[in-house]
C-alpha cells in the first residue's frame, strides 16, 4: 500500500545544482540594447491609441493592451521621479555600495526608467532633479552601457 505524503518523513539533501541558461532580450529588447551600444540612442515604443512612450520599450501597451510597433527616440536627459540608496553588498549590485538608484522619466518618455545615479552624493539628490545619461566608452548591448545618470549643471 502507498503511504500518503503527510505520513512520510522529510529529508534534506545538501548540494548545488548548476542550471546553465541563456536569456534572450527578444526582438524589442534587442533593438533597444543594440541602439544604445551602436548609436548611444535611447529608444522607446509609442502606443498609437494611448500615446504613452515606453522606455524601456515593450511590445504591448500596459494601459490598453494594444500592440506597439512605433519606435521613437527619446532624450538622454530626464527628471528624477524618485530614488533610493542601496548600502548592503549584494552579488546583484553592478557596483560597490553605496549604489544610488533612480527612476528617471526621460524627456519624450511617458514611463520611468530605473538606473544608477552618479557624480552626485545622496544628500544632494532631490525629486525633480534633471539628469543626463553617461554612456560607457566600450559598450556591449547591455542596459549597463549607460554607466549612470549624472545631474545637469
Amino acid at each position: 500500500m502507498t503511504k500518503k505524503l503527510e505520513e512520510l518523513e522529510a529529508f534534506v539533501v545538501e548540494g548545488k545544482v548548476a542550471i546553465p541558461a541563456t536569456y534572450s532580450a527578444g526582438t524589442v529588447g534587442s533593438r533597444f540594447l543594440i541602439e544604445m551600444r551602436d548609436n548611444k540612442r535611447i529608444m522607446g515604443m509609442r502606443c498609437s491609441k494611448c500615446g504613452i512612450v515606453y522606455v524601456p520599450p515593450r511590445s504591448t501597451c500596459e494601459s490598453c493592451f494594444d500592440k506597439l510597433d512605433e519606435w521613437v527616440e527619446v532624450s538622454d536627459t530626464g527628471t528624477i521621479l524618485t530614488y533610493t540608496v542601496a548600502c548592503q553588498p549584494s552579488p546583484v549590485l553592478p557596483a560597490e555600495p553605496p549604489v544610488i538608484y533612480g527612476i528617471i522619466r526621460l524627456d519624450g518618455a511617458g514611463t520611468g526608467f530605473v538606473h544608477m545615479l552618479g557624480e552626485v552624493k545622496s544628500e544632494e539628490l532631490r525629486v525633480g532633479m534633471r539628469v543626463k545619461a553617461v554612456f560607457k566608452e566600450e559598450r556591449t548591448a547591455s542596459v549597463l552601457d549607460i554607466k549612470y545618470f549624472r545631474p545637469l549643471k
